[in-house]
């Protein structure tokens, strides 16, 4: 089902909180996520910190289609902006018309309108941390939490804003259309250090991609959209276009880690994926992850992970992620 995002906007909107998100998740649409980004407000028109009009804007809609997600970005002044009739028109919609098991999601201060709106309650949420007071007075009954890009609580996401709301955007795009899109999104917005929501590791299917190199990001794309296949480096060498020895040396100084262990690193990641379906065989997601065997694919993960995919599945995922360690 398409995921329908609906970005409401109340007037001086911060325009990076607005216009960094949806265009990343604009991106994602038009390579080929199934999602529909929609831009709403109280009024068809309004004006951004920028000084700049944004119109044509949609009405906050009177019934959500199913599968939706609100974004409530955030704004430059909200002492000022939120006691505006606009922004209580979004906190009465947020109240009214947004059903209790919505998808929603907060970029910088708009956590205090969902606050107001009594969203918030008995979830984990975070702002910018020049607003973590405030949010935790405006939300008593909420946990909020310092420090922290974004915070995952279930059907509620939110985020410190301003560049975070890309992180959270590339967050969304993983969640609802894999890693591969999201990584070719960062790529687009060379944003390739993504940032994760509790910690500072990359997702692996992001990692090694700060550099600018073309035939790098050729290979690396190559092996991102299958990394079960046996590439050989020939083979990777005639994607980029560079020879076989030129791609090795490319590989190593641009992306920091020898070709080989790249593939591997994403063959890892992709095994992690697979063992959250507990109807796998070990043995069976070594395979389509492109190991050549259980005990090549136990080796590998060791080195890369630490323990046993046996203790990942065991522990529910909760093991350590790959980024933590460094590669050999």
């Amino acid at each position: 089902m398409t995921l329908s995002v609906w970005f409401v906007l109340t007037p001086n909107v911060l325009m990076l909180d607005y216009a960094g998100p949806a265009e990343a998740l604009r991106m994602a649409a038009e390579m080929g996520a199934d999602m529909a980004v929609h831009s709403c407000a109280p009024v068809p028109q309004l004006r951004t910190s920028l000084g700049v009009e944004l119109a044509g804007l949609a009405a906050l809609p009177a019934c959500l289609p199913p599968d939706s997600l609100v974004i409530v970005t955030g704004n430059a002044c909200e002492a000022e902006d939120y006691a505006r009739p606009e922004a209580q028109a979004v906190v009465a919609w947020l109240r009214t018309a947004v059903p209790p098991d919505a998808q929603l999601a907060s970029i910088c201060s708009g956590a205090l309108l969902l606050a107001a709106a009594g969203r918030l309650d008995g979830r984990r949420c975070t702002t910018h941390h020049s607003l973590i007071d405030a949010l935790r007075v405006a939300a008593p009954a909420a946990k909020v939490e310092e420090n922290r890009v974004f915070v995952d609580d279930g059907p509620l996401l939110s985020s410190a804003g301003i560049t975070t709301g890309i992180d959270l955007a590339l967050y969304l795009i993983e969640r609802h259309a894999g890693a591969e899109l999201a990584a070719r999104v960062a790529r687009r917005l060379v944003v390739y250090q993504r940032r994760a929501g509790n910690d500072p590791q990359l997702s692996p299917w992001l990692a090694h991609r700060n550099h600018l190199h073309p035939a790098v990001h050729r290979a690396q794309d190559a092996i991102a959209q299958d990394p079960a296949r046996s590439w050989s480096v020939d083979e990777l060498a005639a994607q980029a276009h560079v020879s076989a020895r030129h791609l090795t040396r490319l590989f190593a100084e641009h992306a920091g880690i020898s070709v080989v262990g790249y593939q591997q690193r994403l063959r890892v990641a992709r095994a992690r994926e697979l063992l959250a379906e507990r109807q796998l065989s070990v043995e069976r997601v070594a395979e389509l992850a492109g190991f050549a065997s259980a005990r090549d694919f136990r080796r590998v993960w060791q080195r890369h992970e630490g323990g046993t995919p046996s203790t990942l599945r065991a522990t529910g995922g909760r093991g350590s992620t790959l980024g933590d360690r460094q590669p050999s």
